[in-house]
């Protein structure tokens, strides 16, 4: 299905970015990906902090695209378009992210100590990582917003 699909189905809805909106995003994933490192903080907060770093990326991406999603089931939505970006090289990242969505829910909503170490080690390193992919293909295929 279609990221046009997905628009006929009341899924998205036209967005234009510019430069500004995108340097913005990205300054707030440098900022994220910065604080997720911070001392002291919990393991719940440094997975959150990375997976919101990571939900900005597939903003971008969907930004680029000319697209934002609905207000209902937004973060879903941006991530799993992923999946019709990019020839579909990023599916995978978008089915990890969606399990890091499903987890940030619970850590956010009905308890905390869920999140080890090692998982909000690994959504800060793929959110880094995911970043600079993000990066190169905007500078690939739409210059003009970097």
């Amino acid at each position: 299905m279609s990221l046009k699909d997905w628009l006929d189905n009341g899924w998205l809805k036209p967005h234009q970015t510019d430069r500004q909106e995108i340097t913005n995003l990205l300054g707030i994933v440098e900022r994220d990906l910065t604080d997720a490192m911070l001392e002291g903080l919990s393991a719940d907060w440094k997975f959150g902090i990375a997976y919101n770093a990571a939900l900005k990326l597939c903003t971008i991406m969907l930004y680029t695209q000319g697209y934002r999603p609905e207000n209902a089931l937004a973060h879903y939505r941006t991530i799993m378009a992923l999946k019709e970006i990019g020839d579909g090289n990023w599916e995978g990242h978008a089915i990890y992210l969606n399990a890091c969505r499903m987890q940030r829910n619970i850590m956010e909503y009905d308890k905390s100590n869920v999140i080890t170490a090692d998982e909000a080690i690994k959504i800060i390193e793929f959110s880094r990582s995911f970043h600079v992919e993000v990066k190169h293909y905007i500078q690939q295929k739409y210059p003009h917003l970097l």
